[in-house]
């Protein structure tokens, strides 16, 4: 098969496409990528209005007076330059309904080119889209990327989450549902919303490639590595602040016995470098399930703070912690982490069984043979 993932921001599209190759698939990855630097086949980055200084001050001052982003335009030219490239694939995946990141009135168009080239359209929910953002706002969730709102509208994702609620965006997620196939759900946080979904074929676990991410068994000699990666755009809705006084709290409580590491929006290759030497890995609160960055860190064998409620415990029959479950709680977080620090065997063996979970439930050749079943049938 000829197969074109459109979109990619967790590396999950580029794991895919690994798992798909192994199975002797054709796959192209097209993407507007940002600070993380994934590798992709045809870039639609607009490194012009991005990239040069000056240019992107323009950009700025016309975005003020406009509210238009020639960011955008270029990214929507980029994509269209490349449009004989996109065409005759048997599958296109959308990583979301918004996957090119134009402006909304070219990124129909240009989605319209893709629905009218290619044979069939599937839709991938793995982040903020229409259905689960309503879901939230309808309070069906106990919490979601949203409470942190409720206290702090002005922090940096509510707005951008809240888009996708608007008129214009309604609009998009009704234009791409009525051209795809089917729509299939990354993760709980995602797959919950689409319950009763016509076009929801339901929740396919993100593929991780567990050959790229090499697995030892963790071992304390010394002092128990602490790291909380932070990327300043999404750090309130990672719960990254509750993270942080914990970590204040624990290196108070445990000076000879703990070192901390902080990264703050630094590329993919750098990030997952900077943790390599970590027994411990702070990841998010306001989730239901685990992410790319959690389950990549639990692939290496760390413990990992992240989601893992019962709603994840019961779909993946967990009867052992694989990971622990993050709460937008100082006291418990700072609980949690000085019992492990003072049972550091516990943290060995959460770490080992994290691994084996990611390589049951995630094996990237397993995951893009259920997306082939899925595409297909």
């Amino acid at each position: 098969m000829r197969i074109l993932l459109l979109g990619e921001y967790s590396r999950f599209h580029n794991s895919l496409k690994e798992g798909l190759m192994q199975l002797g698939h054709e796959v192209m990855l097209i993407g507007n990528n940002d600070f993380k630097n994934y590798p992709l086949d045809i870039s639609l980055y607009a490194k012009v209005f991005k990239g040069n200084y000056l240019l992107n001050k323009f950009r700025q001052l016309v975005f003020r007076i406009s509210k238009l982003d020639l960011a955008q335009l270029e990214t929507a030219f980029r994509f269209y330059i490349n449009r004989k490239k996109l065409v005759g694939f048997d599958v296109v995946q959308l990583v979301n309904e918004y996957p090119i990141e134009s402006t909304l009135y070219w990124e129909k168009k240009l989605l319209q080119f893709i629905f009218d080239n290619n044979k069939k359209v599937v839709l991938s929910s793995c982040g903020d889209d229409y259905n689960c953002v309503k879901y939230m706002l309808d309070g069906k969730f106990r919490y979601s990327i949203l409470t942190p709102c409720e206290t702090n509208p002005s922090a940096p994702h509510c707005q951008y989450t809240l888009k996708y609620v608007t008129d214009q965006f309604q609009k998009l997620h009704d234009f791409v549902y009525e051209n795809i196939t089917m729509v299939i759900a990354g993760d709980m946080d995602y797959s919950i919303p689409l319950d009763g979904n016509p076009k929801s074929f339901g929740l396919i676990p993100y593929p991780i490639n567990t050959e790229k991410l090499i697995w030892s068994p963790l071992t304390i000699s010394d002092k128990i590595i602490i790291f909380h990666g932070i990327n300043e755009i999404n750090a309130s809705r990672k719960g990254n602040s509750y993270f942080e006084a914990a970590l204040v709290a624990i290196g108070k409580k445990y000076p000879d016995k703990v070192d901390i590491i902080t990264a703050r929006s630094i590329p993919y290759a750098e990030y997952i470098q900077r943790y390599d030497s970590a027994h411990i890995v702070l990841d998010q609160v306001w989730s239901y399930d685990q992410g790319y960055n959690a389950l990549e860190a639990m692939a290496k064998g760390k413990l990992v703070f992240t989601g893992a409620e019962t709603e994840f415990e019961t779909y993946y029959s967990i009867s052992e912690p694989v990971n622990i479950n993050a709460k937008a709680d100082v006291t418990y977080l700072i609980e949690k982490l000085s019992w492990l620090i003072e049972n550091p065997q516990e943290i060995v063996a959460i770490g080992k069984r994290a691994r084996n979970f990611v390589e049951k439930e995630h094996d990237y050749i397993k995951v893009a043979q259920k997306y082939l079943n899925a595409w297909t049938n």
